[in-house]
């Protein structure tokens, strides 16, 4: 098996790994994972996707985020056994490396980077224009020049998003400072912007008129599954609490109860905030509103509201490019060590114990994309390298249950192989109601993966060795 592309790394060699001199400290028990995943979840989905949302199904959005829900929960449950079995960093890419072989663990690396990096990109440009929003309310207005990148804004010159790539080195610093550090900024982020979505929930809710809900599914069953294959954006996020197993206390039981309470506790603030929205204010009104979540209380008259909200969005979004960034390190870090991509990539902090070269590599590129880049396609291409990955651990799930039926496993996910065959047919559906050009544009960027495995990636693998 030595030059095969489908050479498998041992369970028991992955998990030796974490022991050696490439280790990384174990700083988090379930109430920080779970913390972690709504850190990651709760940001853009909720505070921008759900104006584009309404307007594509109406008030049968509340429908779509069940429908996206229930995809992410199919695959929550694969993920929670693997990542409770193998508690190594790298999330789907190391499961995938010791159930299915090294080609398509690299692949899907790959499009884990497509995720993770292009999704902190995306971020960083919506954080962007909230947080100048807030400057301006403090009278407080930045360069033109430097608010948006070239070409962003039609009629503006533009030729830099300062604040973008401000606050992506930021959170790479924090990062690089360790897990311990970061853990800390990002509970008490977390907190806040569910108490900020909370206040919404309670303020909003005596204004909702029922009559705003009549038609329910003005689109009828198209509008709501188009409206949930774009509203899964809102809920990538919990998959990188697996990346997190290799600094997890007790991974058997604290990964499982992260990753489902993170998804769940979610799922309910998804559903509530959007059937307020539709309620308060005519789905139709969403369209090309990026602060819908401000409109509807703006059109209540609550306009103190708003401006609290506006703060929770800010720190609703810093928190998933927190974990984003931190998900996109762990996985170049486990590529890194098994040799497929260079090998500085997984030094160790001597000091920090974190991957700080692969943290400022990728911190750095995310900072960079989102200042110079208009990345208006991003979410459907962040949205389909995550359907694929969510498809590939359920496939996972179901081989490794053939394959090793003994392995011990701390969190047995129930119903195999149906429920992970349920995860592989949603997320198929709703790639395929991502459209024809998104996928193109996906199999392109895989092509380009394949190309760098067979020049580098497998003549350099420990395997190969």
């Amino acid at each position: 098996m030595k030059g095969s592309v489908f050479r498998k790394k041992s369970i028991q060699d992955l998990i030796a790994a974490t022991n050696g001199e490439k280790s990384l400290q174990r700083e988090l028990g379930a109430f920080d994972l779970t913390l972690l995943g709504i850190g990651a979840i709760i940001g853009t989905g909720i505070f921008v996707l759900t104006g584009t949302g309404a307007v594509t199904a109406g008030p049968g959005l509340t429908v779509s985020f069940v429908v996206a829900a229930l995809a992410c929960l199919f695959a929550a449950l694969s993920y929670a056994e693997f990542a409770s079995s193998v508690p190594v960093s790298g999330s789907v890419y190391t499961f995938t490396y010791a159930t299915m072989g090294e080609l398509l663990a690299f692949i899907i690396g790959w499009d884990l980077i497509l995720e993770y990096m292009l999704a902190v990109s995306a971020v960083s440009v919506g954080w962007s224009g909230y947080f100048q929003s807030f400057l301006s309310g403090l009278g407080i207005h930045l360069p033109v020049a430097l608010t948006a990148a070239p070409g962003a804004v039609k009629g503006t010159f533009t030729i830099f998003n300062l604040p973008a790539f401000v606050i992506v080195l930021a959170i790479t610093y924090l990062l690089y400072l360790g897990i311990r550090e970061s853990k800390r900024v990002n509970n008490i982020m977390v907190i806040l912007k569910v108490l900020v979505v909370l206040l919404f929930i309670a303020v909003a809710a005596v204004y909702v008129k029922p009559d705003n809900w009549q038609p329910f599914m003005p689109m009828g069953f198209g509008g709501v599954f188009s409206a949930a294959a774009l509203v899964f954006f809102a809920f990538i996020g919990f998959d990188a609490v697996s990346s997190a197993a290799e600094e997890t206390k007790n991974p058997g039981k604290d990964l499982p109860k992260g990753i489902i309470f993170s998804l769940l506790a979610c799922t309910i603030l998804y559903v509530t905030v959007s059937a307020i929205m539709t309620g308060v204010v005519p789905f139709a009104q969403f369209a090309g509103v990026d602060h819908p979540v401000s409109l509807v209380l703006q059109s209540a008259g609550q306009n103190w509201v708003a401006g609290i909200i506006d703060i929770g969005a800010v720190l609703g979004m810093t928190t998933v490019m927190l974990v984003m960034l931190y998900g996109q390190t762990r996985v170049m870090f486990a590529m890194s060590r098994d040799g497929l991509v260079p090998g500085s990539l997984s030094k160790v902090h001597p000091k920090h114990k974190t991957p700080y070269v692969a943290t400022w590599f990728f911190g750095i590129m995310s900072a960079l994309l989102g200042s110079l880049v208009p990345l208006d396609e991003l979410a459907k291409l962040v949205n389909i390298g995550t359907l694929s990955a969510f498809v590939l651990i359920s496939v996972a799930v179901i081989v490794l249950r053939k394959k090793q039926p003994d392995l011990p496993r701390a969190f047995k996910c129930p119903g195999v192989p149906v429920i992970p065959g349920l995860a592989i047919l949603f997320c198929l559906f709703l790639i395929f109601n991502l459209g024809w050009v998104t996928i193109v544009r996906f199999l392109v960027w895989l092509l380009i993966g394949l190309a760098i495995y067979f020049l580098y990636s497998r003549k350099h693998s420990k395997l190969n060795q």
